[in-house]
């Protein structure tokens, strides 16, 4: 699996650095359709976060930075990491949030040290041209990335295998939440949450190892 998922994480680069090209550091820029539905997203994301002070948090797929916005729009004092394999989206992440005092951006698959919590948004929607089990597998790795890497939680969201079938892209990728949320139970915590009412085409799971 290591070779495959240099491949995987090689082609995601190179998409997400083209979607910059084309659009810019917008929503489109890390393929959302628009800003509400980007901050309808954040918003279920962040409810894993307790407190609203004084947390740190490891945002991995962080793109240009827009997590880091929502927090600061949200939140009092923490501390934060923005991790993303196109090294172009870090670029652009740095050179909007050159004055954030409280935030650092790095080129990597994975989070350089522990943070409260992990986020990670969108990453696993886009499967290009690997099959569902490259990419199942895959995801199940990343998410386990987000688990060594958060001490009091993580959450993530995906595309859901309910979505309308007239209404599916043959590029992404539709997880089955029940099965996620399975495998977060058994695996991760017994404290898990499945978030499927927010009135988008995905589910979010919130993995809470701390009350």
């Amino acid at each position: 699996m290591e070779n495959k998922t240099t491949d995987i994480l090689a082609e995601v680069a190179a998409y997400y650095s083209a979607t910059l090209a084309a659009h810019g550091e917008t929503p489109l820029g890390v393929d959302w359709n628009s800003e509400e539905g980007q901050k309808l997203r954040f918003g279920q994301l962040s409810k894993v976060i307790h407190d609203h002070e004084g947390v740190s948090v490891n945002d991995l797929g962080c793109g240009y930075g827009a997590f880091l916005d929502y927090m600061s729009s949200c939140y009092g004092s923490f501390a934060y990491t923005g991790c993303d394999v196109s090294a172009d989206m870090i670029h652009a992440a740095r050179k909007l949030n050159v004055h954030r005092t409280n935030a650092r951006f790095v080129v990597a698959a994975e989070p350089p040290e522990f943070a409260d919590f992990g986020i990670a948004s969108g990453i696993f929607n886009v499967r290009l041209g690997f099959t569902d089990s490259e990419w199942r597998e895959y995801l199940e790795a990343t998410i386990g990335v987000l688990d060594r890497t958060s001490r009091r939680g993580f959450a993530f969201n995906c595309l859901t295998s309910y979505s309308d079938a007239d209404k599916r892209r043959e590029n992404l990728y539709y997880a089955d939440p029940c099965a996620l949320f399975d495998l977060c139970k058994k695996r991760f915590s017994r404290h898990v949450a499945l978030l499927h009412d927010y009135g988008l085409y995905e589910f979010t799971i919130l993995v809470r190892k701390v009350l």
